[in-house]
């Protein structure tokens, strides 16, 4: 069988992962903004110090945040800021 002419579905983690930290970051942004919050300050806060309560727990915002390492998100933050260059 010849699987050259079999079309391909390509499947790219790095879009998908950077799709969800996006979501991410945009729900707990709205959560953050809320209830109140600068969310710019409030989301240095725990990148720099890793402590989740800068985080409001208010639509699951906390919660969702640590699911994501820092590093990918500082990551994704750098990239989308860097796109706008």
């Amino acid at each position: 069988m010849d699987y050259t002419e079999i079309g391909t579905i390509l499947f790219d983690v790095d879009i998908d992962k950077s799709k969800k930290i996006q979501d991410v970051i945009q729900s707990v942004t709205k959560a953050l903004q809320d209830k109140g919050y600068n969310p710019v300050n409030q989301i240095v806060g725990y990148v720099m110090s890793g402590d989740p309560t800068y985080i409001t727990s208010y639509n699951d915002a906390r919660h969702l945040i640590q699911k994501i390492e820092r590093d990918e998100l500082l990551e994704e933050l750098v990239k989308c800021y860097l796109k706008t260059l």
